[in-house]
């Protein structure tokens, strides 16, 4: 079927009705975006002015920082100026540029927690070869390897989507362009393009959440031959990161690992991995790590 978009704008329902329900989440969704930016600026800030941070688990660390920062932004903004706004109306264009970002900074987010647990996996068991394995050439070549994986998958997830074609209705019962919502408004049979969308986001979700776990068994297993210092310190570097894991893939694989049908908790969950697990993870990786500790205050102290 040709597509055909006779809709050329979208409108969002958005989280709430009652104005003063949303003046109050313009003020909260403000105030949690600005700590978003400003929390994970200062991760990205303080691994790149500081010299103790120099080694590879800091290099992944920052880049998580920056794509959190980037994939916060692709909604948030968004939804604090509707919660103000008579009429949430989006550009057709606009809501495709917002699904492919989601999808590109998410799915580099994914990647990136994988490789963060290869780096804990050959520190932990393989610390003799750790700097020749982990070398700057090889994290770099990882770091754009996750923005490649994660730029085919967004990208086939939006070709997908723009292809099939919109006649109205033109309401979307959330806050941004989501792929069930949109698979909902779709004026065709969504059944085999749903089930591909399923099949590339929640397989990459998937996979990925595979690949960490037994990343982290085998780390727990070879803990065990470790002295308790040893173990403490190792599993205090793997808590926080295994944390973030939980927190981003839970969430993805509720959304996207299930049939086609929008559900009432759907914004909810929504909130919780477009907001609140950016927030969450500068606060998860300092408060865990004394060296990110030390170096937050040492950089807070040159600026003052």
């Amino acid at each position: 079927m040709a597509k055909t978009h006779n809709v050329t704008e979208f409108i969002f329902l958005g989280l709430s009705s009652n104005p003063e329900v949303q003046k109050v989440c313009f003020v909260m969704f403000l105030l949690l975006y600005t700590a978003i930016v400003l929390g994970n600026l200062l991760i990205v800030l303080t691994v790149m002015s500081s010299r103790s941070l120099g080694s590879p688990m800091y290099f992944f660390l920052s880049y998580l920082s920056f794509v959190e920062i980037c994939y916060a932004s692709t909604t948030v903004p968004r939804l604090i100026s509707d919660l103000l706004a008579e009429r949430k109306a989006i550009p057709l264009w606009g809501c495709m540029s917002q699904f492919f970002f989601i999808h590109l900074f998410g799915g580099t987010e994914a990647f990136l927690l994988t490789v963060m647990a290869y780096d804990r996996y050959v520190a932990i068991c393989k610390p003799l070869s750790y700097t020749t394995i982990m070398s700057r050439q090889a994290c770099a070549f990882l770091v754009g390897a996750a923005w490649v994986g994660a730029f085919v998958h967004s990208l086939v997830d939006s070709l997908l989507v723009f292809r099939l074609p919109f006649c109205g209705p033109n309401v979307i019962d959330h806050y941004f362009c989501d792929v069930l919502p949109l698979l909902k408004l779709a004026c065709s049979d969504t059944v085999l393009i749903g089930l591909l969308i399923v099949a590339n986001g929640g397989t990459l979700s998937v996979i990925s959440f595979v690949v960490l776990l037994a990343s982290y068994v085998v780390i727990l297993l070879h803990l065990r031959t470790r002295s308790s210092a040893g173990r403490r310190k190792a599993l205090s570097t793997c808590g926080a990161h295994v944390t973030v894991v939980t927190l981003f893939f839970g969430p993805c694989i509720f959304i996207y690992l299930r049939p086609s049908t929008t559900l009432s908790a759907d914004k909810t969950v929504a909130v919780f991995y477009t907001v609140i697990t950016p927030l969450l993870n500068p606060v998860i990786y300092s408060l865990r790590n004394a060296e990110v500790k030390k170096a937050v205050k040492r950089l807070l102290v040159s600026w003052y």
